[in-house]
């Protein structure tokens, strides 16, 4: 099993960052939260900090945990674990996706999310809506 941790980040306007896997890429097109694989002896909130410097030129801290999601593509199975995260310095740049957006939560259906990011969208507005913020 592959563990991923990917961030939640928020802006201003209750927007979530959202960023498109390129071209080349397994599931290219397909739109996802960022972040990436927790390496051996990393915990996913370390994980999250590596990823998005190197994905998104980002300094962020990790904040609470949100959701775990297990998935099983046919090339394997995932586990993802969401946590919410702040940027600290820096704005987003595309070092390895092709696009990028802020989207409110309900407008995540209209974009064509990874399969193992979908079913994140409605645990997330669970989330919010117990916590009550964005």
């Amino acid at each position: 099993m592959t563990r991923v941790a990917v961030a939640i980040i928020t802006n201003k306007q209750r927007q979530v960052l959202i960023a498109r896997r390129p071209a080349g890429k397994v599931m290219e097109g397909c739109w996802e939260f960022p972040g990436g694989k927790v390496e051996i002896g990393e915990t996913p909130e370390e994980c999250l900090v590596r990823e998005l410097k190197e994905e998104m030129d980002l300094t962020v801290k990790a904040g609470r945990f949100i959701a775990e999601i297990s998935y099983a593509y046919d090339w394997g199975h995932v586990q993802l674990l969401a946590f919410e995260a702040h940027i600290v310095e820096g704005e987003p740049r595309l070092l390895e996706h092709d696009a990028m957006a802020w989207v409110g939560l309900e407008e995540m259906g209209a974009y064509g999310m990874t399969p193992a990011d979908e079913p994140l969208i409605e645990d997330l507005l669970r989330w919010v809506r117990r916590h009550d913020v964005f």
